[in-house]
């Protein structure tokens, strides 16, 4: 190995420990049961405190470190000084210890474009949130109401809320970290909550267990608050076994790499390019695909509209397939960039 790591390893070496300090943030913000909320567009896109001190956190600390990167986040926040207890100056060593593909070893700053979500998922944690901290009622709550439920269900809303950090060369995703905040919260108090995913195209993926869905079932995720009559068809064409219908982009990548889930499958414009660069980017290190339903692929470079307009399909396997179950009605809905 060289004496200096290349610059994309340092950046992806970096974006490890900052994902981590986000995830941290998101934790805190939720424990504190002060969560900010705004509505953007409306009650299904929110923005809360931890959205936008995750964010400031992520963009300072890499700014910092890498001053000719362009950097595009989710939320728009205005200009301000950024407290030091935000700033994340670490790295992983294992990313700076490990040879880079011969393709991005002299890549520059300024080539490099960061797409960053800080909290991928706030509509479950602002609901997780919410049912966490709600005190406990001495009378039974009817049959059907949210009080009713399990306190667990609630709870398990937290699995979909990721940190999301994509690098971009060329228009493609190439390396990318998620880090799931609440990841281990089924064990209870005092457990070592969350973790972090990262790879980079050539080199693989690292942080979770590789494992395919079984071959003989198609079990499909899918949107669990942006559904459509759109959206539904094309699930339904697809002659799914099973359907999931979770919160975020990150969450459902992580189920096709962990076998939960043969596809994700999202015939809407929902989706934004900071939710799919960081997740296709490790889909694409284990041999996976993202496109939109068309079958083409999305690109990342800084000047790109940042909606994925004709929605989200992404496999590990077979994506050939379930690109030819797309009804063409739904064709005809989403345009393709």
């Amino acid at each position: 190995m060289s004496s200096s790591p290349a610059v994309v390893m340092r950046l992806l070496a970096s974006a490890y420990t900052v994902a981590g300090k986000a995830g941290a943030i998101v934790r805190k913000v939720l424990h504190t049961g002060e969560l900010g909320i705004v509505e953007k567009t409306g009650a299904n896109d929110l923005q809360t405190l931890a959205d936008r001190l995750a964010q400031q956190s992520i963009c300072t600390s890499l700014a910092q470190q890498f001053p000719k990167i362009t950097i595009i986040g989710e939320e728009e926040l205005p200009s301000e000084e950024i407290s030091n207890d935000l700033i994340e100056n670490g790295h992983l060593e294992e990313i700076l210890h490990t040879t880079c593909p011969k393709e991005y070893r002299e890549l520059k700053e300024e080539e490099l474009v960061v797409w960053v979500d800080p909290l991928d998922g706030t509509k479950e944690y602002t609901e997780g949130s919410r049912h966490l901290r709600a005190p406990s009622r001495a009378q039974t709550p009817h049959k059907g109401s949210d009080a009713a439920q399990p306190l667990c269900t609630f709870l398990s809303l937290l699995d979909n809320v990721t940190v999301l950090i994509g690098i971009a060369h060329g228009g493609k995703a190439i390396a990318g970290v998620i880090n799931q905040p609440f990841y281990n919260y089924q064990l209870g108090a005092g457990a070592d909550l969350g973790r972090t995913i990262w790879g980079m195209s050539g080199l693989g993926a690292f942080g979770f267990q590789l494992q395919e869905a079984p071959g003989d079932r198609r079990v499909i995720t899918t949107t669990r608050s942006h559904s459509s009559k759109v959206v539904t068809d094309c699930v339904e064409a697809m002659e799914p076994h099973e359907v999931i219908r979770v919160g975020g982009a990150g969450n459902k990548v992580i189920q096709l790499v962990e076998g939960r889930a043969s596809a994700y499958v999202f015939a809407s414009p929902g989706c934004k390019k900071w939710d799919t660069c960081a997740p296709e980017a490790i889909l694409t290190a284990v041999g996976g695909k993202l496109t939109d339903m068309h079958g083409n692929a999305y690109r990342y470079d800084a000047n790109v509209k940042h909606m994925n307009s004709a929605g989200v399909l992404a496999t590990l396997r077979n994506h050939e397939y379930y690109i030819s179950r797309v009804p063409q009605s739904v064709l005809q809905a989403l345009k393709s960039d």
